[in-house]
Order: structure tokens, then sequence, then C-alpha cells
């Protein structure tokens, strides 16, 4: 029996970056039949906007991209999500660095920047379009790195 893939998506507010990655994630592990194999998450490192939708402006663009957020709900990063999931993706390097110091020392997720899995922009940030409002570009960014991030984990854990 294949155990699940835990995946969870961290910005800072969960309203705009984590809840696009989560949902552009769960659309191509559903694509690609393989939601029984997956856990799929999203979080913030702050607490601004805990039981709040995705911001309107990312749910529109993940609508004119075929995909759904507004089941979502903005919650905050919590201690027990570092022995729960095998991935915590960061969108930036400022939530990657407190996601760091905010990591028991026992934990066994792996901690990695999102755009790592990206071959047009590797090892950048994801900017964060709740002020500038580049939901169309953090939107391509995400889906494109979550597609090479699924593929990785694919090669990974033998999934057919």
């Amino acid at each position: 029996m294949q155990l699940k893939n835990r995946i969870l998506f961290v910005c800072m507010g969960n309203i705009c970056r984590s809840p696009t990655a989560e949902g552009a994630f769960r659309s191509i592990v559903k694509n690609n039949n393989e939601l029984d194999n997956f856990e799929i998450d999203s979080a913030g490192t702050h607490a601004y906007h805990i039981g709040n939708s995705p911001d309107q402006r990312a749910q529109q663009t993940a609508i004119d991209n075929g995909v759904d957020l507004s089941n979502l709900r903005a919650r905050q990063v919590h201690e027990s999500d570092f022995y729960y999931y095998d991935y915590i993706i960061a969108m930036d390097y400022d939530n990657l660095e407190r996601l760091k110091s905010i990591c028991p020392a026992d934990s066994h997720s792996k901690i990695e920047l999102m755009l790592t899995y990206s071959h047009e922009y590797p090892g950048a940030s994801v900017p964060d379009p709740y002020y500038e409002g580049k939901f169309d570009e953090v939107f391509n960014m995400v889906y494109s790195a979550c597609l090479n991030f699924f593929e990785s984990i694919e090669k990974k854990t033998d999934i057919d």
C-alpha cells in the first residue's frame, strides 16, 4: 500500500499565494488521477486572516485557469504541521526562514522554497500579489513550479 504524500504550502497570510499553490497542486494531482496518494493543504506563518476565504482576486485568477479555491479557509501554521507533513513549501525566503526558525529539531518535514521547482525562476521568491496585483503572473509561476514538484514526487515515489 502506497503511503500518502503530505504537502503543505505556506505564505504569510494564507489568502493569496499558498491557497493558489494548494489549488494548483490539487488540480495537477487530480488530473493525474492521484488524489488518493496525496494530502494537500496550505497555511500562513501569520494569523492575519484565519478562517477567511482566499482573496477574491486570487480566486478569480484561479477560476480563469480552471482551479477552484472557494472552499479553502486560511489557517496559521501549527507545530504539529512539522510532524505531519512530508513537504512544507514556502512561497518566499522570509517565510522559508520563519518556518525553519520555528521547526522543531526532531521534525522530518522537508522545508523548501516553491520556486526551487521552477525552471523559469529557480530559487526566486513568489511575489506577494496582495498589494501589487500580479495575480496572473503568480498563478503561472506557482502552477509551473507545482507541475515540476509533482513530477519530482512521481520520480521519488514511483507513482504510475
